[in-house]
């Protein structure tokens, strides 16, 4: 049975509206899958973005605290550096008087022979040299040489007393090269020296930051 035209028109008509439609839903699909993966991609970039923003201010947070730290570091040690200056200063000044009241020793004529007394023997068994010679004070010349004469049988070639000290002798053999100072200044320093931990703690209190006692 044959079609007349305006049935074939008809159904050309449909069939373009049908492929019409076609190609809409499709355009549609498209459009959305595009979409879908943009938003996809968007959200991608947009979370790396984010991460590297967080990473950036994370490093930030922690050099900031970093410099914090080292500027409180700084802080406490210049801190400590300063209290320790301030009490090495005051032993310093305590040492100092402590020297200056070193002539009130040679006072007692009797009690300071004794000490020097002490001084030269020890000076001599360091030495242990036959011929020696005693440097002290001026005015200790009378004492020393009583001391000499006393307690020395020989040995002793000079005794000079030209040195500027608060007290005690200087032993010298050798011409000079080999030398034992037995001064009181000397022998305070030695002693401040060895006690200068105790001198420390009695002045200052134990100290927290110390690890090793011996």
């Amino acid at each position: 049975m044959s079609l007349n035209d305006a049935e074939v028109r008809k159904q050309i008509e449909h069939m373009m509206a049908f492929i019409e439609q076609e190609a809409k839903e499709k355009v549609e699909e498209i459009d959305a899958k595009a979409e879908e993966e943009f938003n996809i991609e968007k959200g991608r970039l947009v979370q790396q973005e984010r991460l590297k923003i967080m990473n950036f201010f994370e490093k930030k947070e922690k050099q900031v605290e970093l410099q914090k730290k080292i500027q409180r570091s700084n802080q406490l040690n210049q801190s400590r550096l300063k209290t320790l200056k301030a009490q090495d200063d005051h032993i310093k000044g305590i040492l100092d008087e402590a020297v200056k009241q070193l002539g009130k020793v040679t006072q007692d004529e009797t009690q300071y022979g004794q000490v020097l007394k002490g001084l030269i023997t020890q000076g001599l068994f360091q030495l242990l040299e036959p011929t020696v010679t005693i440097r002290c004070r001026q005015q200790d010349v009378d004492i020393v040489k009583n001391i000499k004469d006393a307690t020395i049988e020989g040995g002793v070639a000079a005794l000079w007393g030209n040195i500027a000290i608060a007290g005690g002798v200087e032993l010298l053999a050798k011409q000079g090269r080999i030398k034992v100072v037995n001064t009181l200044e000397s022998r305070l320093e030695m002693m401040s020296r060895q006690m200068m931990p105790e001198i420390r703690e009695t002045l200052f209190g134990p100290n927290t930051q110390r690890v090793f006692l011996d």
